[in-house]
This record gives C-alpha cells, structure tokens and sequence, in this order.
C-alpha cells in the first residue's frame, strides 16, 4: 500500500499526488519547507518547527493558506494516516500555480504538502566510527541574498557543496560564508569542542537556525557543559579536540577528520558522545 498524502487540505494516494508544472515552486524554488522527525508516533519539536516555517514564509512574502492550528492538525494527521511511529516529515509551501514569469503575484494560492515516511540519513556505522568531511569550494549565500533562517525550496547553494563532498568521497562538507567563515554543512549545522568547551557558529554566520542545533545547546547546558557563539575559522576546524554536526535527520554525528586532517584522536570524542545519547534519550522519551 502507497502512502498517504496530504495534499489541498486532505489526503491522497501518493500515486495522485501531483503538482502542475506552472507551480513556482518548480519552476523558481519559490517556496519554503520543513523537516520533521517523528520519535515513538511523537513529533518532534512540531510548534517550533510550524514557527520556523511561517516566519521563512513571511520574510519571501509567501502567504501559507491555512492556520497554524489547522496545518499542525494536518501534520498530525499525515503521520496518523501512514501509520509513522519513528520518521521523517516533510512540510512543504509552494508559491502555487503561476506563469512562465518570474512575477510571484500571479499564483493565486500556495500548495501545500505533507509527505511522512522513514529516513536515515547516515548509516549506523558512521555514528560508531565517526564521519570524514571536506571543506567546500562553495560559498554559503551571502546573508543579502537570502537570510540563513530562511529554509527555502531552493537548496541549490547546498547541492554544489553535497556534490564537492561526495566527488571526494565523503558524505559532508563544511560550507564557509564570503568572510572566510564556518557557516554550516551542506544540511546540518556545526559544532566543535576545544578545551572542554563547546563552540558552534553564530546565525548571522549563514547557518540555518537549526531546530535540533538549539535542543542539543540546551542538552549541553544541562552538562554544565559552556556553549559559546562565535565566529570560527578553518584553523579552529583543524586544530579543535571534537567536532560534530547536527541536524533534524543526522542527530548527532561526530566528524573524525577535515580536508585530510584528523580530528582528537580518529574517534568521536567524549563530549559528542555524551550529547548524542543525551539526544536519543531525549528524543525518544515517552511523554508528549
């Protein structure tokens, strides 16, 4: 059996789930979206993420035709439908049906659609042994093209980096902003540890505002563990003690080398260890 759906306020066959090919947001990635894990038929920080989303909505002008309340029902009943107790989420705006032309006024109304399955992202092993990354040649958009904590349908910028990262081999890269910068990976966002302190770049460094970035933060402080914002550098990547990304799909995942250079000692080290299964736990808890 296919799955459900959701798709112009109900669900559909996936077989039917069809979107015209005037929809802006193939034509021009106009549109936003979002990414959701779903833990133990839990979802997973779903009020934070439906506030991301209408607010990268509201910075490209993009009116969502449905409530906050009603598109969180939809959700709801997306995951219900495909019978989804531990997945991924997929929440998606389009600007709608438009013209050849670039003028997004003409679409009438945004589409929107639900798509809930199962996703891994990274194998079990890499989470074990630690992952290898490259810095990409790519530069993350300038903050004045489209503001970081805008997750828009266009994830060409992301893809050139992806597309560096496995012509070398590896399943990431390490995307850098016009300053010469860490922004973020090419879907998740960056932290390392130096001296038993946590760094993680700030937003206005081009990274997304990563929902799972602000709960591991949060995890970390718990620790007693000190977290500070701040600009890095590829030096800092090279020379720091841990290394590790997270994301909506990775988690937690430890990096054991950049560009060739090994990261502590091979392995992903105590304090990303620590986070990571403090994320599962948390992740995973029973209660709503």
């Amino acid at each position: 059996m296919g799955l459900k759906i959701w798709l112009d306020g109900k669900l559909v066959d996936e077989a039917d789930a069809k979107i015209s090919v005037f929809d802006h947001g193939l034509l021009y990635g106009d549109g936003v979206f979002e990414g959701i894990r779903v833990y133990n038929g839990r979802i997973f920080k779903l009020q934070a993420h439906i506030k991301r989303l209408y607010e990268s909505a509201k910075v490209i002008r993009l009116v969502i035709p449905m409530s906050k309340q009603k598109l969180t029902s939809a959700v709801e009943k997306t995951v219900e439908a495909n019978d989804v107790v531990d997945g991924y989420i997929r929440l998606a705006v389009t600007r709608g049906i438009g013209t050849l032309g670039l003028n997004p006024f003409v679409c009438e109304n945004g589409k929107i659609f639900i798509i809930a399955d199962n996703i891994q992202l990274y194998p079990e092993e890499l989470y074990e042994k630690g992952m290898k990354v490259i810095s990409a040649t790519t530069l993350r958009n300038h903050p004045l093209t489209l503001p970081p904590q805008v997750k828009s349908m266009n994830y060409l910028n992301n893809i050139l980096a992806k597309i560096e990262a496995l012509d070398n081999n590896v399943p990431e890269a390490i995307m850098y902003n016009h300053e010469g910068y860490v922004a973020e990976a090419t879907g998740d966002n960056v932290f390392i540890v130096k001296n038993s302190c946590i760094f993680t770049p700030p937003v206005e460094a081009g990274t997304l505002d990563g929902i799972t970035r602000a709960a591991v933060i949060k995890l970390a402080k718990e620790e007693k563990l000190e977290v500070v914002e701040k600009n890095l550098t590829r030096f800092d990547l090279y020379v720091c003690d841990e290394f590790f990304l997270t994301g909506t799909a990775a988690e937690v995942i430890g990096i054991i080398e950049i560009d060739g250079r090994v990261i502590g000692d091979g392995k992903p080290g105590p304090i990303t260890k620590v986070l990571r299964n403090n994320f599962f736990k948390y992740a995973h808890r029973k209660e709503k």
